[in-house]
């Protein structure tokens, strides 16, 4: 590893390129998504061999349940299927397993498959890897207010704190709550939009856009992102 490279704590990826991938490929739009899944497998790996903490992946969200029902069909159905296949690999590498978003929507079958992986590798500490799935950063902010206010109506006498809760405070309310926010967000095939991902932790997060589609993203490109994020200036605002 290269001298004085700075290894981010928490890389997160909007994984794009799928379809693409498959067009060029001359497949279906799902031949797409099952090779993205080996993406995923090999970005987790990466990021254990680096040193990153923290490795999430928006896979799914809320406005994706807007594709045809085809296609969100089979999305639901690779990802049962890629917990089953990984799990055993997840455990003995050390991964924890840890799905974020509005799981409301998800069926009761996805929803157990979930909450066995997260139950079985909670204790797991080489790298914790996110998947956000039914996510939306407007989502995610709209939910904290409304936990927010729940909490004030239950209880009145926490009301006269509500003037002293910063940004801080808030955080805690969000689904990422003790997590931190991301250092480096990679964005594949090109695409220069965060997409409704993380609105609020992503504050004085690095973006980094790559050309490479996701199926084609591996170890190198994994690596290379760290590069380019060791070049940067963190400021946070403030002067150096």
């Amino acid at each position: 590893m290269e001298e004085n490279l700075k290894v981010p704590v928490h890389i997160s990826i909007i994984m794009d390129g799928n379809g693409r991938w498959a067009q060029m490929h001359g497949k279906e739009r799902t031949y797409g998504h099952i090779a993205g899944v080996e993406s995923v497998r090999i970005c987790v790996e990466a990021a254990a061999e680096e040193g990153v903490k923290y490795l999430s992946l928006f896979a799914f969200s809320e406005e994706n349940w807007q594709r045809p029902e085809s296609e969100v069909s089979a999305l639901m159905e690779l990802m049962l299927t890629s917990m089953a296949k990984e799990a055993a690999g997840m455990m003995q590498n050390g991964v924890r397993f840890i799905v974020l978003g509005n799981r409301s929507r998800l069926s009761g079958k996805i929803n157990a498959a979930v909450d066995q992986l997260m139950e079985a590798s909670r204790h797991n500490d080489r790298v914790t890897m996110i998947i956000f799935l039914s996510y939306s950063g407007k989502w995610d902010i709209l939910q904290a207010a409304k936990k927010l206010a729940a909490e004030m109506v239950e209880h009145p006498e926490k009301r006269e704190q509500l003037e002293n809760i910063g940004v801080d405070e808030f955080s805690q309310y969000l689904i990422t709550a003790g997590i931190p926010d991301p250092d480096l967000v990679i964005r594949t095939s090109g695409e220069k939009r965060i997409s409704n991902f993380l609105l609020w932790q992503l504050a004085y997060s690095e973006l980094l856009s790559v050309d490479t589609l996701w199926p084609d993203f591996g170890k190198t490109e994994f690596h290379q992102a760290i590069v380019e994020y060791s070049k940067r200036d963190r400021r946070y605002g403030k002067l150096k």
